[in-house]
């Protein structure tokens, strides 16, 4: 084992209520990947802004290089070597890559007059993306970038601030599986220079691919660090949840009933090509695809989101003209989006205010807002779903990634529509909070709710799904129906095979 580069000791931080962390201690080694592992409100995003100087530690130390720290700030943190790259990435897509790499650090001619040297800024820009055998050119804009890219690009900013520890927060949560691959080849290199990694994640077949060492948080505290070879899948669950999880997919087999939704030849300027299909009550329809099949176009097309060029909506054997989510809503649709932060979610405001947004007015009497209502409604859907914590005046984005999904749910149910739309519903939440999502999915087509789920995890759509629909560059290439779908029939489809 190399060198310790931080030493965390007896750290604790306090909120309103809630114990974050209690008492955690970890070790992390140069040129080591260390994956942190754990539920959604285990305490791993409090002690990444702990790290990051976004939260002040309330008890313990942090030691690095054999020096007691105080990080009060992210600059302070920076200085002490520590980069981190979050889940959304913190790019500006305007700019090209080599000034994203620099911003604000610009290399410069004559500091006094601020004139920037562009020529060295994009030599230098070269050389870090050379390091990591990228090939992308430092005048690309960072919005024609694809996800997997524009880490790239994180990864490269962070090695020209001289990081000595590099956090990943779920970093391949929107990648394919070559992206996955482009990547953790990339970390192998940035380990071989004696770069620390923590590396945080709920996929836990990649965690098997790329850890040196695990630890695992659970209820703010640490109960594990395991060596590569120590663990298998079934033990880090175990761990993480306290509890086997027998069933990684609890499916329960539900009568399907009466037509719900059909769509016939929708054309879109998204990519969609006479796309067409039913969806019925008290069945899960699973959509696969590989990224840029078209499968999130479909889902905004019907929901109003992007409009149609040509095709036609029905719910429940009546046309309708879906012009807008709104005309969506008063269909009886539901969307859960993937990007649950910038359109499921208004994150400065309360648990209660976005559970209710969507169905607000069943709260309104003679033209008023009954508030008691709306909060006892969203206090019980927050304690049906299990939300961390159970504090409905607390703002959506203090709560951690897998307690803001479920706040999306709750929002959808408030609004007692028919028609479910699950876009990545599980992405970024853990093996437990999974199993919870996929109940709630059950209780909803078991109420007669026709549920269409839109997944990149094939194991999720096969585990679910009543049938399958598989899409490839915008169009469908296949209907599998439970008992016939497998993960070759489904790629070869996908890939236009079929």
């Amino acid at each position: 084992m190399s060198n310790k580069f931080i030493e965390i000791r007896g750290v604790s931080k306090l909120f309103p209520g809630v114990t974050a962390l209690d008492n955690v201690d970890l070790d992390i080694y140069e040129g080591e990947v260390h994956v942190l592992l754990g539920e959604n409100g285990a305490g791993k995003s409090t002690l990444i802004k702990i790290l990051t100087g976004a939260y002040k530690k309330d008890a313990g130390q942090i030691i690095i290089n054999g020096k007691e720290v105080d990080i009060r700030s992210p600059r302070e943190a920076l200085q002490s070597g520590i980069s981190c790259i979050y889940q959304e990435l913190n790019l500006i897509p305007h700019l090209s890559v080599a000034e994203n790499i620099f911003l604000g650090r610009e290399p410069q001619d004559i500091p006094i007059l601020g004139i920037i040297n562009s020529r060295e800024r994009f030599a230098r820009s070269i050389s870090l993306l050379k390091e990591l055998g990228c090939l992308i050119s430092p005048q690309v804009k960072v919005k024609d970038l694809g996800i997997g890219k524009q880490q790239m690009v994180e990864i490269a900013k962070a090695l020209s601030l001289k990081a000595r520890l590099v956090i990943m927060d779920e970093p391949t949560s929107s990648l394919s599986e070559h992206e996955v691959a482009e990547l953790f080849k990339v970390i192998r290199g940035i380990k071989q220079k004696g770069i620390a990694i923590i590396f945080v994640s709920h996929k836990l077949e990649e965690i098997r691919q790329i850890a040196d060492r695990v630890t695992v948080l659970r209820d703010g505290r640490k109960v594990a660090t395991l060596r590569r070879g120590e663990f298998d899948i079934d033990d880090l669950i175990k761990l993480m949840v306290g509890r086997t999880l027998k069933e990684k997919f609890p499916k329960v087999n539900v009568e399907r009933k009466r037509e719900a939704l059909r769509v016939e030849d929708v054309w879109t300027d998204t990519g969609l090509k006479e796309v067409s299909f039913t969806a019925y009550e008290g069945e899960i329809l699973g959509i696969a695809g590989l990224v840029g099949a078209g499968r999130t176009e479909l889902a905004r097309a019907i929901f109003g989101a992007d409009p149609m060029v040509k095709g036609s909506i029905f719910i429940y054997g009546e046309r309708v003209n879906i012009r807008s989510p709104r005309d969506a809503i008063k269909a009886g649709l539901a969307f859960l989006s993937e990007d649950r932060k910038t359109q499921g979610l208004i994150l400065g405001e309360s648990i209660a205010f976005n559970t209710t947004l969507a169905g607000i007015n069943q709260f309104r009497k003679w033209g008023w807002l009954d508030v008691r209502k709306q909060w006892q409604t969203a206090e019980q859907l927050a304690k049906d779903l299990h939300v961390k914590p159970l504090q409905i005046g607390r703002k959506a984005g203090e709560l951690s990634g897998g307690n803001q999904q479920k706040v999306v749910l709750a929002k959808w149910l408030c609004t007692r529509s028919r028609i479910f739309i699950f876009d990545e519903p599980t992405r970024g939440i853990d093996v437990g909070a999974k199993v919870e999502v996929y109940n709630l999915i059950n209780n909803l087509v078991q109420n007669g709710v026709a549920v269409i789920m839109i997944s990149s995890e094939l194991p999720e759509i096969l585990g679910m799904s009543d049938r399958i629909l598989v899409m490839s560059n915008g169009r469908i290439t296949a209907e599998l129906v439970r008992e016939e779908a497998t993960q070759e029939k489904i790629m070869k489809a996908a890939t236009g095979g079929y």
